[in-house]
């Protein structure tokens, strides 16, 4: 049993509604103004939707979907079906029609509540129109029953439910980077003691401020942001679009900011664009002026208010974690799976190294087995996968610890993952490569926003590499590709001169297209789809191997 065990997320709502009720919980922009939401206001939304599900009689803990970009009615849609006895299933706004029908078939959802989105009408196909559906606030023009209508005249209950810890309140269904999405199942207990744990331990309070922008269908956000914020009183800051990101992070300051690798090589991207790299590095070593430019270029960003950083869903290279260093942001780097609600491992002030993912959390513990895989025993373990009982059996050891599919090792303390296990690939040579290590050296690059490693039966490994975004439109650019080739040909040699000789890369390919969601290169979270690259450019192999260049533009004879 944990410290958390005994008020678990949804008591803790109640609590906040009952101690701070005037105090502002969510800010949610709309055409630009910032709507506010107490937690008094928050709470009576979330109690008349609870009243209004449990008018539909629906069987106890259903599932009931909700298919939205983050928003604050994304929250508090989840707080009403939680106070309704039921279990959320939340689909990323990204998918395809197939992959919805997929989740909403799997999960059984009887019910789906249609949210803030762009790309709906690729989505709907999905949804049968059998299923009962409501439109929340900003979902796109439909005829479903709109959220304000039902709730203004539904009486809200009047009671604080109390479920069992061991009952069902989530389903996340994984991103899907190796097949069909796993339908992730998850207790109130096993979603509320990480977000209770990492709190305290963070030392997250009321003063807080936090900009919620990944997707809050993924466990990361859900854990850290909303079940976190719940717990700590953070005030929660969304975005409204794309365009207006950094204005919406101007207008939160958060204290708080957790991000992706992607996302700090697009800020350092940018940084880049108004300070040379060079002179940006002379200027920070110059004692005075040095602090000048560190907070002019962070409160730039949007993040000079920033007190905790942190980065997980992908390994993020040690070389951009000590830039942000030298501009005084330090980055916490974690590591944590759907599988145990994103809380495994962290890295503190006194407990962090760049390449390291900290040490285990407050109550984790964990090991290394025989074969290098790590593996967990977390207090936010999950229930199983849905209705796959075999394949939960699968990843689980007899004696209770989750099999992670990664690798790695403990050095001082700290865990450095080296590796996905079933991501090792054997060249024609007969010797095994693991490709995370090697696509970390190339990611440290600030030309390079993707990349990967491959070369399963080939007599040597080869990246493909996707440019930084503002490089990308200068692809055809003769001049360009010529000074492009010079450096990726040094960026080669100075990785081929740091690994293993069977590690070494033949060549770097640059791809012209641009490896999104949308496209399927990438999954909902930003990870690489290895299938999908390497199927995708597997036809060029031949060709790129016999011209013998170092580096090779995709449309090159």
């Amino acid at each position: 049993m944990t410290q958390a065990a005994d008020k678990l997320v949804l008591q803790a709502a109640f609590e906040r509604e009952q101690k701070h009720p005037q105090r502002v919980f969510m800010t949610q922009p709309v055409n630009g103004e910032a709507i506010d939401y107490t937690w008094a206001e928050t709470m009576e939304q979330a109690r008349r939707m609870a009243a209004h599900l449990q008018s539909l009689d629906l069987p106890p803990n259903s599932n009931i979907a909700m298919i939205s970009k983050n928003c604050a009615h994304f929250i508090i849609a989840e707080l009403a079906i939680w106070m309704a006895g039921h279990c959320t299933v939340a689909l990323y706004p990204t998918l395809t029609a197939d992959t919805v029908q997929y989740i909403l078939d799997h999960s059984e959802s009887k019910l789906v509540f249609v949210g803030k989105l762009d790309g709906w009408d690729n989505m709907k196909a999905g949804v049968d129109d059998a299923l009962p559906k409501i439109a929340l606030p900003l979902a796109p023009e439909t005829d479903y029953p709109k959220w304000d209508d039902i709730i203004a005249n539904q009486p809200p209950i009047s009671s604080n439910p109390e479920w069992p810890a061991e009952q069902r309140a989530l389903i996340c269904y994984t991103s899907g980077s190796t097949g069909k999405p796993k339908g992730v199942a998850h207790s109130f207990g096993s979603i509320s003691a990480p977000a209770y744990l990492q709190g305290e331990v963070l030392k997250v309070n009321e003063s807080d401020r936090i900009l919620s922008y990944l997707p809050l269908a993924h466990v990361m956000e859900r854990a850290l942001v909303e079940a976190g914020s719940i717990y700590q009183g953070v005030h929660i800051y969304f975005a409204e679009e794309l365009d207006t990101f950094l204005q919406d992070l101007r207008r939160a300051q958060p204290t708080l900011f957790i991000s992706v690798p992607r996302l700090w090589l697009k800020f350092q991207s940018g940084v880049f664009q108004k300070f040379p790299e060079k002179k940006l590095d002379r200027l920070l070593r110059i004692p005075i002026l040095g602090n000048i430019v560190r907070k002019k270029v962070l409160d730039g960003l949007g993040l000079g208010s920033v007190r905790l950083a942190a980065s997980g869903s992908a390994p993020i290279p040690a070389d951009l974690i000590r830039w942000y260093d030298r501009l005084g942001l330090k980055i916490m780097e974690g590591y944590g799976m759907t599988e145990d609600f994103a809380y495994s491992h962290m890295s503190t002030d006194d407990r962090r190294a760049p390449g390291y993912v900290g040490s285990q959390a407050l109550e984790v513990k964990s090991r290394i087995s025989d074969s290098g895989e790590i593996e967990i025993w977390s207090p936010g373990l999950m229930m199983g996968y849905y209705k796959q009982p075999d394949l939960t059996a699968e990843v689980m050891t007899e004696d209770g610890y989750f099999k992670t599919g990664d690798r790695g090792v403990y050095e001082n303390g700290l865990l450095r993952i080296t590796g996905r296990v079933k991501e090792l690939f054997k060249t024609s040579k007969g010797k095994y490569v693991a490709p995370v290590p090697i696509e970390n050296m190339l990611s440290s690059d600030g030309m390079i926003e993707q990349c990967c490693v491959a070369g399963s039966g080939r007599p040597a490994c080869y990246a493909v590499v996707q440019l930084a975004e503002e490089l990308q439109k200068k692809y055809d650019d003769p001049e360009f590709r010529a000074q492009t080739t010079a450096h990726l040909e040094q960026l080669l040699n100075s990785v081929n001169a740091q690994v293993e000789g069977y590690e070494k890369l033949q060549f770097i390919a640059v791809a012209r297209e641009s490896w999104q969601v949308e496209n399927d290169f990438l999954t909902p979270t930003m990870k690489i789809k290895r299938n999908v690259i390497e199927g995708a450019y597997e036809p060029l192999l031949d060709a790129w191997y016999a011209s013998g260049d170092k580096v090779i533009w995709q449309d090159q004879a």
